[in-house]
């Protein structure tokens, strides 16, 4: 071993090295100058962390090096600098024969080093700024070696800053089921972006080509086989109020599938867990297994976890990196760190290989769901708004006329919603065979009750009394208030359903809205012209002529706006 240390920190001139780790002439650059050999550009599997992101002044902060149990480093380099200078800042105090202090840039203890024989995934040092000193944002930065021909330079920690009341301290050492663990360490989660995507990471994204550092709406997963392929970095991020999970399948359904979640706890902080799902049910908790360098973070309803594991992604019948597999990519809501009844997923849209970097699409939306959501459209914004319009606007312009023996206004509200109530129907049917489960949200809740209430409402009128009984006053109330809550239910669950398919800029959420804004704009001067009716002499007949043929023009008007807004949302589904 004395030897090595010797090849890796002696190599005259261009070094002056020792194996007691005396490497004054690595200060200030962090550099090993190995002759012929250069530092790893892939990301280090040894961290530099600290317990907490604020100091005061004379306080001590425990600075720790580390990295994975199987990869040891058998050499070092640590210093504190001033951010956005390359000046060393305040002194270290170390274990007695654990690590060696330096004197950099004529600054005594300054930096610390390995020793002799030096051989370890884990040291822990303190420093601490001079109580002499001005107010410094500090961040400390460290080399490492791994053996002969790897090294990694410059390993940066967080920012560390100066605040005036106690310390703020990190999320700590905490395991995925939320225990006290000596490993692995957690610390605020780092920008996660797409940079790299498809060159040394495979990453899946939505949207589409999203990047999670420009836009916090963006979902996002990647993952990074590091040097050697036995360890891969995970990142996950996206707006959730619970938390985010991805997942490898060999199918496109849940089921079977090997999870990693990144959930909020009962504090608020976010934590790794590590599940596998079968069949429909909830995923159970397993062993988080070899997990380190762990990052989290919970800022703006975003929340965000990276870390490195050397865990096989196992499934059954599958298992290992170079194995291909179908990504998933949920959220949902939590309770104290339980997951519950994810709000929606994301599926790629073939099976892909994490040792192979690219950037994955999802897959498009199934024909069946865009036919569930057109359905829905036509039936409760245009088929069953028609049938109510033409029960309470209309009945005058068809005065008199008959059809089947029975007013034709009758004829025609009936045909339209029994067509409505049939869309429904079919609508409920086809997303049921699709999905074959219960899924979670809003948007499965509101249209069961749609579906339940539409079917009762023809049932009731069936079973109506006559226009002259003397409780027909009940049936008519009834029958009204049920139709309003049937069309509110239904336009909320047309945007909660929209809201799951939709880009980040909300395009189709956008059009709902201005489709659902031009029918109550209507049916507000609808009303008002009706009252203007019923207050009115009309005793002649150009009067009522005239009074009629303003209803019509009224409602002529909406359904020409109403076929617009209906044909834009059906390209835009259409499209998706």
């Amino acid at each position: 071993m004395d030897l090595l240390v010797l090849l890796l920190l002696c190599t005259a001139p261009l070094i002056r090295g020792y194996r007691s780790g005396l490497v004054i002439d690595s200060c200030e650059d962090m550099k090993f100058h190995y002759s012929g050999l250069s530092a790893q550009t892939a990301p280090s599997p040894f961290i530099v962390t600290t317990e907490q992101r604020r100091y005061r002044l004379g306080e001590d902060v425990k600075v720790e090096l580390q990295g994975p149990a199987s990869t040891p480093f058998t050499g070092f380099l640590l210093e504190a600098i001033e951010v956005g200078s390359e000046t060393p800042v305040g002194s270290f105090a170390i274990p007695a024969g654990a690590a060696k202090l330096l004197t950099c840039s004529q600054r005594p203890n300054s930096a610390v080093s390995h020793t002799s024989g030096f051989n370890s995934s884990y040291i822990q040092v303190t420093w601490r700024l001079e109580p002499s000193r001005d107010i410094k944002t500090v961040q400390f930065r460290a080399s490492f070696v791994q053996n002969s021909t790897t090294f990694w330079v410059n390993v940066t920690s967080p920012v560390l800053t100066f605040t005036n009341g106690r310390a703020a301290r990190s999320a700590g050492s905490l395991t995925g089921n939320g225990s006290t663990d000596p490993a692995p360490l957690v610390k605020s989660a780092r920008s996660i972006s797409s940079a790299d995507c498809g060159v040394t990471k495979v990453c899946f994204t939505q949207p589409s080509n999203c990047d999670p550092a420009v836009s916090s709406s963006c979902y996002f997963m990647s993952a990074m086989m590091l040097p050697g392929g036995t360890a891969v970095r995970y990142e996950m991020t996206g707006p959730s109020q619970g938390y985010i999970a991805f997942g490898f399948s060999a199918d496109q359904m849940m089921g079977n599938d090997d999870i990693y979640v990144c959930v909020t706890d009962s504090s608020g902080q976010a934590v790794v867990q590590r599940m596998y799902s079968t069949g429909h049910t909830t995923p159970q908790a397993v062993a988080l297994g070899n997990v380190y360098n762990v990052t989290t973070s919970v800022q703006n309803g975003v929340i965000s976890c990276s870390f490195t594991t050397t865990n096989i992604i196992s499934i059954q019948g599958t298992s290992g990196f170079s194995q291909s597999y179908y990504l998933l990519l949920v959220y949902g809501p939590s309770s104290n760190g339980q997951i519950r009844i994810h709000t929606n997923d994301f599926i790629s849209n073939s099976k892909i290989a994490i040792s192979t970097p690219l950037a994955v699409s999802q897959d498009t939306i199934p024909d069946i769901v865009k036919a569930h959501g057109s359905l829905m459209l036509i039936a409760w914004m245009t088929t069953g708004t028609l049938g109510m319009m033409v029960a309470r606007y209309l009945k005058k312009m068809a005065k008199g006329a008959r059809m089947c023996n029975k007013d034709l206004w009758f004829v025609v509200h009936v045909g339209v919603m029994c067509l409505t109530v049939a869309a429904t129907i079919i609508a409920f049917i086809l997303i049921f065979s699709y999905a074959q489960d219960w899924s979670g949200g809003a948007h499965p809740v509101l249209g069961c009750l749609v579906m339940i209430l539409s079917f009762i409402q023809p049932i009731g009128a069936l079973l109506r009394c006559g226009p002259q009984h003397h409780l027909r006053y009940l049936f008519n109330w009834t029958h009204f208030l049920n139709a309003v809550v049937i069309k509110a239910l239904a336009v909320a669950a047309i945007f909660t359903g929209l809201d799951r398919i939709d880009s980040s800029d909300g395009w189709l959420m956008k059009v709902m809205g201005g489709f659902f804004a031009w029918e109550v704009l209507f049916i507000i001067i609808l009303e008002v012209h009706d009252w203007i009716v019923k207050h009115t002499d009309s005793t002649t007949v150009e009067m009522e002529s005239a009074l009629v043929k303003g209803d019509g023009l009224l409602i002529g008007l909406f359904f020409i706006g109403n076929i617009c807004f209906l044909v834009a949302l059906l390209v835009g589904i259409g499209q998706k």
